[in-house]
Formats: C-alpha cells, sequence, structure tokens
C-alpha cells in the first residue's frame, strides 16, 4: 500500500532476518515488530518506525539520518554508536529497555519523560539536550558527558557511573540515592565516607 508515493507497511512482523546482508525496503512502517534481527551498519535514513517495537535486534553503527522513531519500544537491543541526534525530531519519542546505548548520541534532543530501564549508557553524549521528568533505573552513566542537560525531575535514583557538574546542568527536582552523591561532587574535591 501506498502513503503520499512512499511504501507503507503496516501490521507486519519481522522476525531473525539479517538487514546487514538483505537490505531492508525503505518504507514507513507503522505497528510494525522486528525480533532478533540483524540491522548494524545498515543506512536506515529517511526511514519511518512509528508504533513499533524493536526486539533483541541490533542497530549498532546504523545511519538514521532524518529517520523517524516514533512511540518506538527498545527491548534487549544493541545501540551502540547511534546518532539519535540525527533522527527526525519532529515526535520524537521512544522508551529502551535491556539496551546497550554506549557511545551514542543525544545531543541537543528534546526528549523530555523518556523511560530508560536497566541500560548501559556508557559514553553517551547528553550534552544540551532535554531529559526532564525521564526515567533512568538502574542504568549504567559510566563516562557519559553531561553539559547544558535539563534533568529537571529526573530519576536516577537506582541508577550509577554518573558524573557531572551540578552549576553546568539543569538539575531542579531531580532524584538522587546516597550512593550517587560522589560522582556528584567530585567537581568539590571533598571526601565523602
Amino acid at each position: 500500500m501506498n502513503k503520499m508515493n512512499k511504501t507503507y507497511i503496516q501490521d507486519k512482523n519481522f522476525k531473525d532476518k539479517n538487514f546487514s546482508k538483505n537490505p531492508i525496503l525503505k518504507a514507513e512502517y507503522d505497528n510494525c515488530t522486528f525480533t532478533n534481527c540483524v540491522f548494524n551498519n545498515t543506512n536506515l535514513s529517511n526511514f519511518s518506525f512509528e508504533e513499533c517495537r524493536f526486539e533483541d535486534c541490533d542497530l549498532s553503527n546504523s545511519t538514521i539520518i532524518n529517520t523517524a522513531f516514533k512511540d518506538v519500544q527498545f527491548v534487549n537491543c544493541k545501540l551502540i554508536g547511534l546518532q539519535f541526534d540525527e533522527c527526525n525530531p519532529f515526535l520524537l519519542s521512544f522508551s529502551f529497555s535491556n539496551c546497550q546505548l554506549n557511545y551514542s548520541s543525544f545531543f541537543k534532543l528534546k526528549i523530555p519523560n523518556t523511560k530508560f530501564n536497566n541500560c548501559i549508557l556508557q559514553e553517551i553524549d547528553l550534552t544540551e539536550s532535554n531529559l526532564s521528568g525521564s526515567d533512568f533505573i538502574e542504568c549504567d552513566f559510566t563516562g557519559a558527558i553531561f553539559g547544558r542537560t535539563n534533568l529537571e525531575k529526573v530519576d536516577f535514583r537506582t541508577s550509577f557511573g554518573f558524573s557531572y557538574d551540578l552549576e553546568a546542568n539543569r538539575v531542579k527536582g531531580a532524584k538522587f540515592s546516597l550512593e550517587n552523591l560522589p560522582g556528584l561532587l567530585n567537581n568539590y574535591e571533598i571526601e565523602i565516607d
């Protein structure tokens, strides 16, 4: 079916596909499920995924320039090195559960109220992004880059490994645990026992 001269695929399940070897059809995907699919190093630029679910997929190092992710769920996925800041920002919304997002970039993205559950976020770039109201449940932020980031009302209580300057980020209403304090007070060169 065509929608505005683009291929439109709805309500389809893709399972055990290797799109690195056999490229996926460039289209608008609506309410589709991708299970155990390999996309790594593929060009997904100008694709559209709306209300889709990716489970046990590898999208590492894929190109996602102007890619639309609207209400997309990533579960148990490898998303290493993705430049989410190059996505189409219009209605951009997604959630991540048990995902690896190392070396990915969310630079300047406006993604408030995003859910990250049990994710590895090592060395990611969150500079100037708006994550207000987001939940980070049991996430590893080792080496993550924060700067002029909106973290208002963000829940970090069960996450770990982050270190950033409280004065260089917006943190009003953010929630932390006592275990988080060393990473937040590094700039002050104080000892905590």
